[in-house]
């Protein structure tokens, strides 16, 4: 069995930047590599304008919460969407329901009136 040798505090340099952040060691992905990485998450790139403060509030929030400005942007875009989604649905279903018991109401107000008087007891 070969034993893997290590250099001390490298992990922690990679996450800290010191390591592999520079130009000299980035490159760009061929476009190919992109696509398949795009289509495989489901992703599509967009352009959109936004306000620049907006933006630096993002990256603001970005640095606090430790992950990329785009990344975050992308979250809160999917969630408000979702959450959205599903108060519409709510909505869409509870208006069904009204909807439903106002029609059986009028169903049985209708019946009732088609039933003959009922005769009083002398």
């Amino acid at each position: 069995m070969v034993k893997k040798s290590s250099i001390s505090g490298t992990a922690q340099a990679w996450e800290d930047g010191e390591l592999g952040r520079s130009d000299q060691h980035a490159k760009k992905a061929p476009a190919e590599l992109e696509r398949q990485i795009d289509d495989a998450l489901g992703l599509q790139a967009i352009s959109i304008r936004l306000p620049k403060a907006t933006i630096e509030t993002y990256k603001n929030l970005a640095e606090i919460h430790g992950v990329g400005y785009q990344p975050l942007m992308r979250d809160a875009i999917c969630r408000w969407a979702e959450s959205e989604l599903k108060m519409l649905l709510i909505g869409a279903v509870e208006s069904q329901r009204e909807h439903s018991k106002k029609k059986t109401a009028a169903a049985k107000e209708v019946e009732h009136q088609d039933e003959p008087p009922m005769k009083k007891a002398a």
